[in-house]
Protein backbone atom coordinates (compact mmCIF):
# COMPACT_ATOMS: atom_id res chain seq x y z
CA UNK A 1 0.00 0.00 0.00
CA UNK A 2 1.10 3.54 -0.59
CA UNK A 3 2.47 5.45 2.37
CA UNK A 4 3.12 8.62 0.43
CA UNK A 5 0.21 10.45 1.98
CA UNK A 6 -1.47 8.87 4.99
CA UNK A 7 -2.69 11.56 7.40
CA UNK A 8 -4.01 10.49 10.79
CA UNK A 9 -7.80 10.55 10.96
CA UNK A 10 -9.29 13.37 12.99
CA UNK A 11 -11.35 12.48 16.06
CA UNK A 12 -14.43 13.91 14.34
CA UNK A 13 -14.00 11.65 11.34
CA UNK A 14 -13.43 8.62 13.58
CA UNK A 15 -16.65 9.37 15.47
CA UNK A 16 -18.49 9.80 12.17
CA UNK A 17 -17.32 6.40 10.92
CA UNK A 18 -18.49 4.86 14.20
CA UNK A 19 -21.91 6.44 13.73
CA UNK A 20 -22.13 5.14 10.17
CA UNK A 21 -21.06 1.63 11.15
CA UNK A 22 -23.22 1.36 14.25
CA UNK A 23 -26.30 2.72 12.51
CA UNK A 24 -25.75 0.43 9.54
CA UNK A 25 -25.41 -2.67 11.73
CA UNK A 26 -28.60 -1.93 13.67
CA UNK A 27 -30.69 -1.05 10.60
CA UNK A 28 -29.49 -4.07 8.62
CA UNK A 29 -30.60 -6.32 11.47
CA UNK A 30 -33.99 -4.60 11.61
CA UNK A 31 -34.46 -4.89 7.83
CA UNK A 32 -33.55 -8.57 8.02
CA UNK A 33 -36.36 -9.07 10.52
CA UNK A 34 -38.75 -7.32 8.13
CA UNK A 35 -37.57 -9.61 5.35
CA UNK A 36 -38.16 -12.66 7.54
CA UNK A 37 -41.75 -11.56 8.16
CA UNK A 38 -42.38 -11.32 4.42
CA UNK A 39 -40.76 -14.68 3.69
CA UNK A 40 -42.74 -16.34 6.50
CA UNK A 41 -45.95 -14.89 5.06
CA UNK A 42 -45.11 -16.34 1.65
CA UNK A 43 -44.41 -19.66 3.38
CA UNK A 44 -47.91 -19.64 4.83
CA UNK A 45 -46.64 -19.44 8.41
CA UNK A 46 -47.92 -15.90 9.04
CA UNK A 47 -51.01 -14.07 7.89
CA UNK A 48 -50.11 -10.56 6.80
CA UNK A 49 -52.73 -8.46 4.98
CA UNK A 50 -51.55 -7.56 1.46
CA UNK A 51 -51.48 -3.81 2.16
CA UNK A 52 -49.22 -4.40 5.19
CA UNK A 53 -47.06 -6.83 3.20
CA UNK A 54 -46.38 -4.19 0.55
CA UNK A 55 -45.66 -1.58 3.20
CA UNK A 56 -43.09 -3.97 4.65
CA UNK A 57 -41.71 -4.61 1.16
CA UNK A 58 -41.36 -0.88 0.56
CA UNK A 59 -39.57 -0.36 3.88
CA UNK A 60 -37.32 -3.38 3.33
CA UNK A 61 -36.28 -2.37 -0.19
CA UNK A 62 -35.70 1.31 0.50
CA UNK A 63 -34.09 0.54 3.86
CA UNK A 64 -31.61 -2.01 2.58
CA UNK A 65 -30.56 0.12 -0.40
CA UNK A 66 -30.14 3.21 1.77
CA UNK A 67 -28.28 1.52 4.61
CA UNK A 68 -25.97 -0.27 2.17
CA UNK A 69 -25.07 3.18 0.86
CA UNK A 70 -24.44 4.51 4.38
CA UNK A 71 -22.22 1.55 5.29
CA UNK A 72 -20.24 1.86 2.07
CA UNK A 73 -19.84 5.59 2.59
CA UNK A 74 -18.40 4.97 6.06
CA UNK A 75 -15.84 2.55 4.65
CA UNK A 76 -14.94 4.90 1.80
CA UNK A 77 -14.50 7.84 4.18
CA UNK A 78 -12.36 5.85 6.61
CA UNK A 79 -9.84 4.82 3.97
CA UNK A 80 -9.97 7.81 1.60
CA UNK A 81 -9.16 10.12 4.53
CA UNK A 82 -5.74 8.45 4.66
CA UNK A 83 -4.82 9.95 1.30
CA UNK A 84 -6.76 13.21 0.99
CA UNK A 85 -7.91 15.90 3.38
CA UNK A 86 -11.66 15.50 3.96
CA UNK A 87 -13.93 17.82 5.91
CA UNK A 88 -15.90 15.96 8.60
CA UNK A 89 -18.71 18.48 8.09
CA UNK A 90 -19.77 16.70 4.90
CA UNK A 91 -19.79 13.38 6.74
CA UNK A 92 -22.19 14.71 9.38
CA UNK A 93 -24.37 16.57 6.88
CA UNK A 94 -24.88 13.32 5.00
CA UNK A 95 -25.66 11.50 8.25
CA UNK A 96 -28.14 14.15 9.40
CA UNK A 97 -29.95 14.27 6.06
CA UNK A 98 -30.01 10.48 5.96
CA UNK A 99 -31.71 10.25 9.35
CA UNK A 100 -34.17 13.01 8.40
CA UNK A 101 -35.02 11.17 5.19
CA UNK A 102 -35.48 7.89 7.07
CA UNK A 103 -37.96 9.52 9.46
CA UNK A 104 -40.00 10.87 6.54
CA UNK A 105 -39.92 7.52 4.72
CA UNK A 106 -40.95 5.48 7.77
CA UNK A 107 -43.73 7.96 8.52
CA UNK A 108 -45.01 7.76 4.97
CA UNK A 109 -45.11 3.96 5.11
CA UNK A 110 -46.31 3.04 8.60
CA UNK A 111 -48.38 6.13 9.35
CA UNK A 112 -49.42 7.19 5.87
CA UNK A 113 -49.76 3.70 4.36
CA UNK A 114 -47.47 4.30 1.36
CA UNK A 115 -46.69 0.96 -0.32
CA UNK A 116 -45.40 1.86 -3.78
CA UNK A 117 -42.00 0.12 -3.38
CA UNK A 118 -38.65 1.87 -3.41
CA UNK A 119 -38.94 2.31 -7.17
CA UNK A 120 -41.93 4.71 -6.80
CA UNK A 121 -42.68 4.14 -10.50
CA UNK A 122 -44.47 6.99 -12.23
CA UNK A 123 -47.37 7.66 -11.88
CA UNK A 124 -47.95 5.17 -9.02
CA UNK A 125 -47.29 7.59 -6.12
CA UNK A 126 -50.25 9.73 -7.27
CA UNK A 127 -52.46 6.76 -8.26
CA UNK A 128 -52.92 4.93 -4.96
CA UNK A 129 -56.59 3.96 -5.45
CA UNK A 130 -57.24 5.34 -1.97
CA UNK A 131 -54.57 3.28 -0.17
CA UNK A 132 -52.46 6.33 0.71
CA UNK A 133 -52.71 10.08 0.46
CA UNK A 134 -50.73 12.53 -1.62
CA UNK A 135 -49.10 13.71 1.60
CA UNK A 136 -47.88 10.18 2.36
CA UNK A 137 -46.42 9.83 -1.14
CA UNK A 138 -44.85 13.26 -0.81
CA UNK A 139 -43.26 12.30 2.51
CA UNK A 140 -41.71 9.22 0.93
CA UNK A 141 -40.49 11.17 -2.10
CA UNK A 142 -39.08 14.00 0.02
CA UNK A 143 -37.34 11.47 2.26
CA UNK A 144 -35.56 9.92 -0.71
CA UNK A 145 -34.67 13.39 -1.97
CA UNK A 146 -33.08 14.35 1.36
CA UNK A 147 -31.04 11.15 1.42
CA UNK A 148 -29.92 11.82 -2.15
CA UNK A 149 -28.87 15.38 -1.30
CA UNK A 150 -26.85 14.08 1.64
CA UNK A 151 -24.98 11.60 -0.53
CA UNK A 152 -24.44 14.29 -3.14
CA UNK A 153 -22.74 16.47 -0.50
CA UNK A 154 -20.64 13.47 0.53
CA UNK A 155 -19.54 12.73 -3.04
CA UNK A 156 -18.82 16.37 -3.89
CA UNK A 157 -16.59 16.65 -0.82
CA UNK A 158 -14.75 13.48 -1.80
CA UNK A 159 -14.40 14.73 -5.39
CA UNK A 160 -13.06 18.12 -4.29
CA UNK A 161 -10.58 16.49 -1.91
CA UNK A 162 -9.31 14.15 -4.65
CA UNK A 163 -9.03 17.10 -7.04
CA UNK A 164 -7.03 19.13 -4.52
CA UNK A 165 -4.62 16.25 -4.01
CA UNK A 166 -4.32 14.77 -7.51
CA UNK A 167 -5.41 17.56 -9.86
CA UNK A 168 -8.75 16.08 -10.96
CA UNK A 169 -11.06 13.16 -10.33
CA UNK A 170 -9.96 11.65 -13.66
CA UNK A 171 -6.36 11.72 -12.45
CA UNK A 172 -7.53 10.12 -9.23
CA UNK A 173 -9.09 7.40 -11.41
CA UNK A 174 -5.65 6.96 -12.98
CA UNK A 175 -6.61 7.86 -16.54
CA UNK A 176 -3.52 10.02 -17.01
CA UNK A 177 -1.31 7.05 -16.16
CA UNK A 178 -3.38 4.71 -18.32
CA UNK A 179 -3.04 7.01 -21.34
CA UNK A 180 0.64 7.84 -20.83
CA UNK A 181 1.65 4.31 -19.88
CA UNK A 182 3.73 5.64 -16.98
CA UNK A 183 2.24 3.64 -14.11
CA UNK A 184 2.91 4.81 -10.56
CA UNK A 185 2.56 1.66 -8.50
CA UNK A 186 2.19 3.66 -5.29
CA UNK A 187 -1.08 5.26 -6.44
CA UNK A 188 -3.66 4.08 -3.86
CA UNK A 189 -6.39 1.70 -5.12
CA UNK A 190 -8.75 3.44 -2.69
CA UNK A 191 -8.33 6.72 -4.55
CA UNK A 192 -9.05 4.98 -7.86
CA UNK A 193 -12.22 3.37 -6.49
CA UNK A 194 -13.33 6.58 -4.76
CA UNK A 195 -12.91 8.57 -7.98
CA UNK A 196 -15.10 6.09 -9.84
CA UNK A 197 -17.77 6.27 -7.13
CA UNK A 198 -17.76 10.06 -7.18
CA UNK A 199 -18.32 10.14 -10.96
CA UNK A 200 -21.09 7.55 -11.21
CA UNK A 201 -22.90 8.37 -7.98
CA UNK A 202 -23.03 12.08 -8.75
CA UNK A 203 -24.60 11.35 -12.14
CA UNK A 204 -27.03 8.84 -10.65
CA UNK A 205 -28.13 11.08 -7.79
CA UNK A 206 -28.71 14.03 -10.12
CA UNK A 207 -30.90 11.86 -12.37
CA UNK A 208 -32.80 10.66 -9.30
CA UNK A 209 -33.27 14.21 -8.08
CA UNK A 210 -34.93 15.18 -11.37
CA UNK A 211 -37.60 12.49 -11.21
CA UNK A 212 -38.11 12.92 -7.46
CA UNK A 213 -38.76 16.66 -7.86
CA UNK A 214 -41.13 16.06 -10.77
CA UNK A 215 -42.97 13.35 -8.80
CA UNK A 216 -43.25 15.62 -5.79
CA UNK A 217 -44.65 18.46 -7.91
CA UNK A 218 -47.12 16.16 -9.68
CA UNK A 219 -48.66 15.09 -6.38
CA UNK A 220 -50.01 18.61 -5.82
CA UNK A 221 -50.06 19.93 -9.38
CA UNK A 222 -51.38 17.05 -11.55
CA UNK A 223 -50.92 19.08 -14.71
CA UNK A 224 -47.14 18.80 -14.23
CA UNK A 225 -46.37 15.54 -15.98
CA UNK A 226 -43.45 13.70 -17.52
CA UNK A 227 -43.21 10.97 -20.12
CA UNK A 228 -43.65 7.70 -18.15
CA UNK A 229 -40.91 5.92 -20.10
CA UNK A 230 -38.46 8.75 -19.44
CA UNK A 231 -39.45 8.66 -15.77
CA UNK A 232 -38.78 4.93 -15.57
CA UNK A 233 -35.38 5.34 -17.23
CA UNK A 234 -34.41 8.06 -14.74
CA UNK A 235 -35.56 5.95 -11.79
CA UNK A 236 -33.69 2.84 -12.84
CA UNK A 237 -30.56 4.75 -13.83
CA UNK A 238 -30.54 6.32 -10.38
CA UNK A 239 -31.33 3.09 -8.56
CA UNK A 240 -28.93 0.87 -10.48
CA UNK A 241 -26.01 3.27 -10.14
CA UNK A 242 -26.61 3.88 -6.43
CA UNK A 243 -26.85 0.23 -5.39
CA UNK A 244 -23.81 -0.70 -7.48
CA UNK A 245 -21.83 2.17 -5.97
CA UNK A 246 -22.40 0.68 -2.52
CA UNK A 247 -20.24 -2.35 -3.29
CA UNK A 248 -17.61 -0.24 -5.07
CA UNK A 249 -17.33 1.83 -1.89
CA UNK A 250 -17.22 -1.24 0.33
CA UNK A 251 -14.58 -3.06 -1.73
CA UNK A 252 -12.05 -0.52 -0.49
CA UNK A 253 -11.98 -2.60 2.70
CA UNK A 254 -10.59 -5.48 0.62
CA UNK A 255 -7.94 -3.29 -0.99
CA UNK A 256 -6.82 -1.83 2.34
CA UNK A 257 -7.24 -4.65 4.86
CA UNK A 258 -6.47 -7.88 3.01
CA UNK A 259 -2.85 -6.74 2.48
CA UNK A 260 -2.59 -6.21 6.25
CA UNK A 261 -3.30 -9.92 6.83
CA UNK A 262 -1.38 -11.19 3.80
CA UNK A 263 1.65 -9.00 4.50
CA UNK A 264 1.81 -7.88 0.87
CA UNK A 265 0.93 -4.56 -0.79
CA UNK A 266 -1.92 -4.25 -3.29
CA UNK A 267 -0.29 -2.42 -6.19
CA UNK A 268 -2.08 -0.79 -9.08
CA UNK A 269 -1.26 -1.69 -12.69
CA UNK A 270 -2.41 -0.85 -16.20
CA UNK A 271 -5.10 -3.62 -16.16
CA UNK A 272 -6.28 -2.28 -12.78
CA UNK A 273 -6.71 1.26 -14.15
CA UNK A 274 -8.33 -0.03 -17.33
CA UNK A 275 -10.78 -2.14 -15.35
CA UNK A 276 -11.92 0.75 -13.18
CA UNK A 277 -12.19 3.09 -16.19
CA UNK A 278 -14.35 0.50 -17.99
CA UNK A 279 -16.48 -0.03 -14.90
CA UNK A 280 -17.14 3.70 -14.70
CA UNK A 281 -18.74 3.58 -18.14
CA UNK A 282 -20.43 0.20 -17.78
CA UNK A 283 -22.17 0.99 -14.48
CA UNK A 284 -23.89 3.94 -16.10
CA UNK A 285 -24.62 2.19 -19.41
CA UNK A 286 -25.98 -1.15 -18.18
CA UNK A 287 -29.20 0.01 -16.47
CA UNK A 288 -31.46 -0.78 -19.53
CA UNK A 289 -31.23 -4.45 -18.56
CA UNK A 290 -33.87 -3.56 -15.95
CA UNK A 291 -36.19 -2.51 -18.78
CA UNK A 292 -35.95 -5.49 -21.12
CA UNK A 293 -39.68 -6.20 -20.65
CA UNK A 294 -40.58 -2.68 -21.80
CA UNK A 295 -41.27 -3.22 -25.50
CA UNK A 296 -41.55 0.53 -26.10
CA UNK A 297 -37.90 1.03 -25.20
CA UNK A 298 -35.61 1.79 -28.15
CA UNK A 299 -34.23 -1.54 -29.35
CA UNK A 300 -30.69 -0.15 -29.36
CA UNK A 301 -30.87 0.52 -25.60
CA UNK A 302 -32.18 -2.96 -24.89
CA UNK A 303 -29.35 -4.51 -26.92
CA UNK A 304 -26.90 -2.25 -25.09
CA UNK A 305 -28.32 -3.39 -21.77
CA UNK A 306 -27.85 -7.05 -22.70
CA UNK A 307 -24.32 -6.66 -24.07
CA UNK A 308 -23.09 -4.52 -21.19
CA UNK A 309 -24.69 -6.98 -18.74
CA UNK A 310 -22.22 -9.55 -20.03
CA UNK A 311 -19.30 -7.13 -19.80
CA UNK A 312 -19.96 -4.99 -16.73
CA UNK A 313 -19.11 -7.60 -14.12
CA UNK A 314 -15.83 -8.58 -15.70
CA UNK A 315 -13.36 -5.68 -15.35
CA UNK A 316 -13.32 -4.72 -11.67
CA UNK A 317 -14.52 -8.09 -10.46
CA UNK A 318 -11.74 -9.82 -12.37
CA UNK A 319 -8.90 -7.61 -11.20
CA UNK A 320 -10.23 -7.55 -7.63
CA UNK A 321 -11.01 -11.25 -7.21
CA UNK A 322 -7.95 -12.40 -9.14
CA UNK A 323 -5.88 -9.80 -7.32
CA UNK A 324 -7.14 -11.03 -3.96
CA UNK A 325 -6.30 -14.64 -4.83
CA UNK A 326 -2.79 -13.66 -5.97
CA UNK A 327 -2.34 -11.58 -2.84
CA UNK A 328 -3.04 -14.46 -0.45
CA UNK A 329 -1.41 -17.23 -2.53
CA UNK A 330 1.60 -18.53 -0.59
CA UNK A 331 1.59 -15.39 1.52
CA UNK A 332 1.37 -17.15 4.86
CA UNK A 333 -1.74 -15.08 5.50
CA UNK A 334 -3.17 -15.03 9.01
CA UNK A 335 -6.72 -16.30 8.47
CA UNK A 336 -8.26 -14.29 11.24
CA UNK A 337 -11.97 -13.64 11.03
CA UNK A 338 -11.87 -10.24 9.26
CA UNK A 339 -9.80 -11.82 6.48
CA UNK A 340 -12.30 -14.68 6.22
CA UNK A 341 -15.17 -12.21 5.82
CA UNK A 342 -13.29 -10.30 3.12
CA UNK A 343 -12.61 -13.46 1.12
CA UNK A 344 -16.24 -14.52 1.51
CA UNK A 345 -17.15 -11.15 0.01
CA UNK A 346 -15.07 -11.96 -3.06
CA UNK A 347 -16.99 -15.20 -3.49
CA UNK A 348 -20.34 -13.47 -2.97
CA UNK A 349 -19.54 -10.71 -5.44
CA UNK A 350 -18.40 -13.18 -8.09
CA UNK A 351 -21.28 -15.59 -7.48
CA UNK A 352 -23.95 -12.90 -7.38
CA UNK A 353 -22.98 -11.64 -10.81
CA UNK A 354 -23.73 -14.99 -12.50
CA UNK A 355 -27.54 -15.03 -12.04
CA UNK A 356 -27.55 -11.34 -12.96
CA UNK A 357 -25.87 -12.09 -16.28
CA UNK A 358 -28.33 -14.93 -16.90
CA UNK A 359 -31.27 -12.61 -16.24
CA UNK A 360 -29.68 -9.95 -18.44
CA UNK A 361 -30.25 -12.12 -21.52
CA UNK A 362 -33.38 -10.86 -23.28
CA UNK A 363 -34.99 -14.24 -23.97
CA UNK A 364 -34.30 -15.46 -20.42
CA UNK A 365 -35.43 -12.14 -18.97
CA UNK A 366 -38.87 -12.49 -20.54
CA UNK A 367 -39.45 -15.61 -18.44
CA UNK A 368 -37.35 -15.05 -15.31
CA UNK A 369 -37.41 -11.35 -14.53
CA UNK A 370 -40.68 -11.30 -12.60
CA UNK A 371 -39.80 -14.41 -10.60
CA UNK A 372 -37.86 -15.05 -7.40
CA UNK A 373 -34.73 -15.38 -9.53
CA UNK A 374 -34.17 -11.63 -9.33
CA UNK A 375 -34.29 -11.27 -5.52
CA UNK A 376 -32.08 -14.37 -5.49
CA UNK A 377 -29.49 -12.46 -7.51
CA UNK A 378 -29.44 -9.28 -5.50
CA UNK A 379 -29.62 -11.02 -2.12
CA UNK A 380 -26.60 -13.11 -3.18
CA UNK A 381 -24.81 -9.96 -4.31
CA UNK A 382 -25.58 -7.99 -1.12
CA UNK A 383 -25.87 -10.67 1.58
CA UNK A 384 -22.77 -12.64 0.61
CA UNK A 385 -20.86 -9.93 -1.27
CA UNK A 386 -21.36 -6.48 0.20
CA UNK A 387 -22.32 -7.24 3.80
CA UNK A 388 -19.26 -9.43 4.51
CA UNK A 389 -17.10 -6.48 3.42
CA UNK A 390 -18.86 -4.31 6.01
CA UNK A 391 -18.62 -7.00 8.71
CA UNK A 392 -14.95 -7.64 8.02
CA UNK A 393 -14.25 -3.91 8.14
CA UNK A 394 -16.23 -3.50 11.36
CA UNK A 395 -14.54 -6.40 13.13
CA UNK A 396 -11.13 -5.19 12.05
CA UNK A 397 -11.37 -1.58 13.18
CA UNK A 398 -13.13 -2.35 16.48
CA UNK A 399 -11.35 -5.48 17.65
CA UNK A 400 -8.16 -5.91 19.59
CA UNK A 401 -5.70 -7.95 17.59
CA UNK A 402 -5.83 -10.86 20.07
CA UNK A 403 -9.65 -11.03 19.76
CA UNK A 404 -9.80 -11.38 16.00
CA UNK A 405 -9.52 -15.16 15.86
CA UNK A 406 -11.57 -16.43 18.79
CA UNK A 407 -13.95 -19.36 18.42
CA UNK A 408 -17.10 -17.23 18.79
CA UNK A 409 -16.19 -15.00 15.86
CA UNK A 410 -15.35 -18.01 13.71
CA UNK A 411 -18.65 -19.67 14.63
CA UNK A 412 -20.49 -16.51 13.57
CA UNK A 413 -18.71 -16.65 10.23
CA UNK A 414 -19.53 -20.27 9.40
CA UNK A 415 -23.16 -20.02 10.55
CA UNK A 416 -23.67 -16.86 8.52
CA UNK A 417 -22.05 -18.45 5.46
CA UNK A 418 -24.26 -21.55 5.66
CA UNK A 419 -27.49 -19.65 6.33
CA UNK A 420 -26.96 -17.02 3.64
CA UNK A 421 -26.06 -19.57 0.95
CA UNK A 422 -29.20 -21.62 1.61
CA UNK A 423 -31.32 -18.47 1.78
CA UNK A 424 -30.13 -17.23 -1.63
CA UNK A 425 -30.37 -20.66 -3.27
CA UNK A 426 -33.99 -20.93 -2.06
CA UNK A 427 -34.75 -17.69 -3.93
CA UNK A 428 -32.93 -18.84 -7.07
CA UNK A 429 -34.59 -22.25 -7.01
CA UNK A 430 -37.98 -20.56 -6.66
CA UNK A 431 -37.19 -18.40 -9.66
CA UNK A 432 -36.10 -21.47 -11.65
CA UNK A 433 -39.54 -22.94 -10.85
CA UNK A 434 -41.18 -19.68 -12.06
CA UNK A 435 -42.46 -18.66 -8.62
CA UNK A 436 -43.42 -14.97 -9.03
CA UNK A 437 -41.82 -12.25 -6.96
CA UNK A 438 -43.67 -9.46 -5.16
CA UNK A 439 -46.61 -11.74 -4.38
CA UNK A 440 -47.88 -11.26 -0.83
CA UNK A 441 -49.34 -14.77 -0.75
CA UNK A 442 -48.05 -17.96 -2.34
CA UNK A 443 -49.92 -21.05 -3.48
CA UNK A 444 -49.19 -24.20 -1.44
CA UNK A 445 -47.08 -25.58 -4.31
CA UNK A 446 -44.75 -22.57 -3.98
CA UNK A 447 -44.49 -22.47 -0.20
CA UNK A 448 -41.64 -24.94 0.16
CA UNK A 449 -39.25 -22.25 -1.10
CA UNK A 450 -40.60 -19.92 1.56
CA UNK A 451 -40.12 -22.61 4.23
CA UNK A 452 -36.46 -23.08 3.34
CA UNK A 453 -35.94 -19.33 2.95
CA UNK A 454 -37.54 -18.51 6.31
CA UNK A 455 -35.54 -21.09 8.27
CA UNK A 456 -32.24 -20.07 6.69
CA UNK A 457 -33.11 -16.39 7.18
CA UNK A 458 -33.67 -17.08 10.87
CA UNK A 459 -30.18 -18.60 11.11
CA UNK A 460 -28.67 -15.55 9.39
CA UNK A 461 -30.56 -13.19 11.70
CA UNK A 462 -29.46 -14.99 14.88
CA UNK A 463 -25.87 -14.82 13.66
CA UNK A 464 -26.24 -11.18 12.67
CA UNK A 465 -27.66 -10.37 16.10
CA UNK A 466 -24.51 -11.74 17.70
CA UNK A 467 -22.32 -9.76 15.32
CA UNK A 468 -24.27 -6.54 15.91
CA UNK A 469 -23.97 -6.94 19.68
CA UNK A 470 -20.21 -7.43 19.36
CA UNK A 471 -19.79 -4.47 16.99
CA UNK A 472 -21.94 -2.01 18.92
CA UNK A 473 -20.39 -2.97 22.26
CA UNK A 474 -16.94 -2.36 20.84
CA UNK A 475 -18.01 0.87 19.12
CA UNK A 476 -19.16 2.20 22.47
CA UNK A 477 -15.82 1.44 24.10
CA UNK A 478 -13.59 4.50 24.39
CA UNK A 479 -10.24 2.80 24.02
CA UNK A 480 -10.67 -0.06 21.58
CA UNK A 481 -7.66 -1.22 19.65
CA UNK A 482 -7.18 -1.15 15.92
CA UNK A 483 -4.78 -2.95 13.62
CA UNK A 484 -4.83 -0.47 10.79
Amino acid sequence: MSTAFMPVESKDASLGVKLYLGTSAAVVLLMMLVGLLMRAAQAGWLEIPPNIFYQLMTAHGAGMVGIAGLAGAGIMWHFLSRYVQLSATALYINYGLFLSGVVLILGSIFWGGFAGAWTFLWPLPAKSMGLWSADAAASFTLGLLLIGVGFLVFNLEAGLAITRRYGSVLRGLGLDQLWSGQIRSDHPPTVVASSMVVIVNTMGILAGAVILVVTLANLYFPEWVINPLLAKNLIYFFGHVFINATIYMSVMAVYELLPVYAGRPWKVSRPFYAAWAAATVFVMAVYPHHLLLDGVMPASLLVLGQIVSYLSGIPVLLVTTYGALLLVYRSGIQWQTPALWLMLAMFGWAGGVIPAIVDGTIHVNKVMHNTLWVPGHFHFYLLIGLLPMVIGFGLHITSLHKALNDSLHRAFFYLYFAGSIVFCVAFLAGGWASVPRRFAQHWPEWQVYGHIGSLSALLVIVTMLGLVVVLIRRLLERNHGTTA
